[in-house]
């Protein structure tokens, strides 16, 4: 029922497009080091969802898992930003490969919290499907707490001019 979710980059320009329209879209530069997102959380109509995963940092393991927020291993290995997910088509990204030959250790420790990430990400995917779908669909209800609401994308608003993009960029069945 729950599909296995995979850790993909998704194209700079698409999100410097929604960026336009909302401010809270993650930045996703054309450097190497592109954010990764955790996809499919769950589809309306064309769009597929997906949410920005945050690196480890200190301060996510004395983090509460909320509404918009789930820690990955206690926060050991980051974040997922449910807050900051967004509408995609299968022409806006691409699946990471996380087995490339690499001889940087920098390299190296990123794909391994990257695997580490995914395993635990698919241990718990129910949870993380629970979460996005209830998120969205509050934010849609206005129902959310006003300082959540804030954090968010504009998940109404995105998924318009992600089709539009689509529109433009690619040919649309």
């Amino acid at each position: 029922m729950y599909k296995k979710l995979r850790i993909v980059k998704l194209d700079y320009r698409y999100c410097d497009y929604l960026r336009k329209y909302d401010g809270k879209v993650p930045y996703n530069n054309g450097s190497k080091e592109l954010r990764p997102f955790i996809g499919v959380l769950f589809s309306v109509g064309a769009c597929e969802y997906f949410a920005p995963l945050a690196s480890p940092k200190p301060k996510h393991k004395v983090l509460k898992n909320t509404l918009d927020i789930i820690k990955i291993n206690k926060g050991i290995w980051g974040v997922i930003n449910f807050n900051n997910m967004i509408p995609v088509a299968s022409y806006n990204y691409e699946e990471l490969d996380l087995n490339p030959k690499t001889n940087s250790k920098t390299e190296r420790f990123r794909l391994e919290l990257l695997q580490n990430q995914l395993r635990w990400l698919n241990s718990h995917r129910k949870e993380i499907y629970l979460k996005s779908r209830t998120l969205y669909n509050l934010f849609k209800e206005n129902k959310l707490p006003k300082n959540v609401r804030d954090r968010c994308c504009n998940f109404v608003l995105l998924e318009v001019k992600s089709e539009e993009y689509n529109s433009i960029n690619y040919v649309v069945n």
